[in-house]
């Protein structure tokens, strides 16, 4: 009888120890974006207060997240960006863009096909009024214009610099290896995020660009007066060269209506504490303040 009991007992501390590491292994995905509305979301539209959504520029349509110039005659340097309310540090982002019909008159020609998601950027409270981008790191999103190729994936570095293979990179953007997508196909996009270490880019599943050592840094120059329409160069001039490891993420509007879907965030931060209940085996960074045990 003892052996017995002993034995289930045993049996149910090994079934406990086999879940407890196969939710450790388990991804927990969250989505950004509810597919119903804009809440957690913050917009900042260069000449417009915060959160005025001007012309819905940014609305929900058919459980898409659009950049929308329907309402618009003329672009007139309304630059946009739609920020999302956390801000991380370590993580994977993955969605589904495309770009569709033609660019609005007044948008410039390199913005033809042309948005970006931003990393570790500034909030979108401390914008000024007239800034066109914020600091932060872009992934470029291009669509093909049917002659030639046309990189997607690429980086563009708005008050940012990074290395590449260990040397300064010395270009504010810099392409990446993928295809070029023509047409208004759906193209889907990840990039992982590894504090101020490394960041890749993924174009359906291949990586298309890495760079690494980031920092904030005006323009290549180190001049933040060169920003477009920034206001407070000066506050930005004393964080010249130091290490950029969190910020917001945020979609941006540059003159051409594009969709998203399916935004969704994997967090490489939390308890890498394995007697933590909310330990995953999958966490680069460790926060401790994050670890949940039993009592």
């Amino acid at each position: 009888m003892k052996k017995s009991f002993l034995s289930l007992i045993l049996s149910c501390l090994s079934l406990s120890a086999l879940f407890a590491q196969s939710s450790a292994k388990k991804e927990d995905w969250q989505s950004l974006f509810n597919g119903k509305d804009l809440t957690g979301w913050d917009i900042k539209i260069a000449g417009q207060p915060l959160n005025d959504n001007y012309k819905n520029t940014f609305l929900v349509e058919d459980g898409m997240l659009r950049v929308s110039y329907k309402e618009y005659d003329k672009f007139n340097d309304k630059y946009g960006h739609i920020y999302y309310k956390t801000p991380y540090s370590h993580y994977r982002i993955r969605f589904e863009y495309r770009f569709q019909g033609d660019q609005v008159p007044g948008g410039a020609n390199w913005n033809v096909r042309n948005s970006g998601i931003m990393f570790h950027s500034q909030s979108a409270a401390s914008l000024t009024f007239e800034q066109h981008f914020p600091v932060s790191l872009e992934m470029q999103l291009l669509g093909g214009l049917g002659k030639g190729p046309r990189h997607t994936g690429n980086l563009c570095s708005p008050g940012t610099i990074v290395d590449m293979n260990g040397k300064f990179a010395n270009a504010h953007c810099i392409d990446s290896d993928s295809k070029t997508y023509d047409g208004d196909q759906w193209v889907k996009a990840e990039a992982i995020v590894l504090g101020d270490s490394v960041v890749y880019h993924l174009i359906d599943g291949n990586t298309v660009l890495a760079y690494q050592n980031i920092r904030i840094g005006g323009t290549l120059d180190g001049d933040f007066r060169k920003m477009m329409n920034i206001a407070n160069a000066d506050a930005w001039a004393p964080k010249l060269n130091t290490q950029l490891s969190e910020g917001y993420i945020a979609l941006q509007a540059e003159s051409h209506a594009i969709d998203f879907r399916g935004i969704e965030l994997l967090n490489l931060k939390g308890c890498m504490n394995p007697r933590a209940v909310n330990y995953k085996a999958y966490y680069v960074k460790h926060d401790p303040s994050a670890c949940k045990f039993r009592r």
